[in-house]
């Protein structure tokens, strides 16, 4: 079976790359294209998944009809020359528009309510759209939910195992408490309207209040009063240094999420909210989401009980209930493509 994989964020990557994998293992070809966004060509390099770029960044949204347009012609020309049996991708007009054309099957993951453009474009092209349980959304008839998170994909104890290492190179220990502090670029189409943190200063003040470490990893410059916060993670640790951590703070979803199904609570500062960081707060008390006018002073004030308290037996608790409820996304990803050809 031939089957292409379209790659537009660094998390698509991640979602993916487990499936890659073990897809080639059992003899299927894989092809995968991206779009140059962020990190997102870094990671694939990291992980040493073989791609082809098909479309440069988008800042805008003029800009990203013209992009999107181009891109879906690329892919077009692309599946022609490798007549795949299937395309696959997250959130991505141009599987379900390319797929109809060749009619092939074309699978859509989604997780992401507010990327209304790009689900406007493709869920009604879409053979399929794979959604969480938790997804407040109806995506049509060709919606299939089932019960994980992107993130269990590549984090779920059959995929992840963690490694201190990163530690000694930070010059930490597994006993100490340290944050991990995330901004955001607010470039994606998703992002359009939404915004998080408003005095950061303020609230990195506050945290180091409490005597953790704090370390920030941001997609946007840095003002330099904080440059001596700033780590570069290699794309490949992250999520090592996210399990040891006492905390996850910032305006991510993907990363909330990622530090919830670790067993590390997450602090989600953010205008918009997203039906799963809903589900893990909600249900297992993993992620805080603050995004009314106040939500940086509420969100700051709940950082620092959760790292005064430093109670990690409460979080790992926590974090074995949802694993106890949940799947392991990557193998589900692999039964259902195995299943439609």
């Amino acid at each position: 079976m031939k089957i292409i994989f379209t790659i537009q964020h660094p998390a698509h990557v991640h979602l993916f790359r487990n499936s890659i994998r073990i897809l080639e293992k059992k003899g299927h070809t894989t092809h995968v294209v991206a779009r140059k966004k962020d990190i997102t060509i870094d990671v694939l390099e990291q992980y040493n998944i073989h791609h082809e770029v098909l479309a440069e960044p988008v800042n805008c949204t003029p800009e990203y009809i013209i992009r999107q347009t181009q891109y879906e012609i690329n892919v077009l020309k692309y599946a022609i020359n490798v007549d795949p049996d299937l395309i696959v991708g997250m959130g991505e007009p141009s599987v379900a528009h390319v797929s109809s054309i060749l009619r092939i099957p074309g699978i859509i993951f989604t997780d992401t309510e507010n990327a209304i453009l790009q689900n406007i474009l493709s869920f009604p092209f879409a053979d399929r759209v794979y959604t969480p349980t938790c997804y407040e959304g109806n995506t049509g008839k060709n919606q299939i939910r089932y019960s994980g998170y992107h993130e269990l994909a590549y984090l779920h104890p059959n995929q992840f195992s963690p490694e201190p290492t990163i530690l000694n190179q930070l010059g930490l220990d597994i006993s100490d408490k340290f944050v991990i502090v995330r901004l955001n670029a607010w470039n994606s189409a998703h992002d359009l309207r939404d915004s998080g943190l408003d005095e950061i200063e303020t609230a990195i003040s506050k945290i180091a209040a409490t005597g953790a470490k704090v370390l920030i990893t941001s997609e946007p410059d840095i003002p330099d009063s904080l440059r001596k916060y700033h780590v570069d993670i290699p794309v490949d640790e992250i999520h090592n240094l996210m399990y040891y951590s006492n905390l996850l703070f910032g305006e991510s979803a993907t990363m909330a999420a990622e530090s919830a199904v670790l067993g590390t609570p997450a602090i989600f500062v953010s205008t918009s909210r997203r039906g799963y960081t809903n589900e893990l707060g909600d249900r297992y008390g993993l992620v805080y989401t603050f995004s009314g006018s106040d939500r940086q002073a509420a969100g700051v004030e709940k950082a620092v009980s959760i790292l005064n308290k430093n109670d990690k037996k409460k979080w790992r608790s926590r974090r074995s209930q949802l694993l106890s409820d949940k799947i392991d996304t990557t193998e589900f990803i692999i039964d259902e493509i195995e299943g439609l050809i």
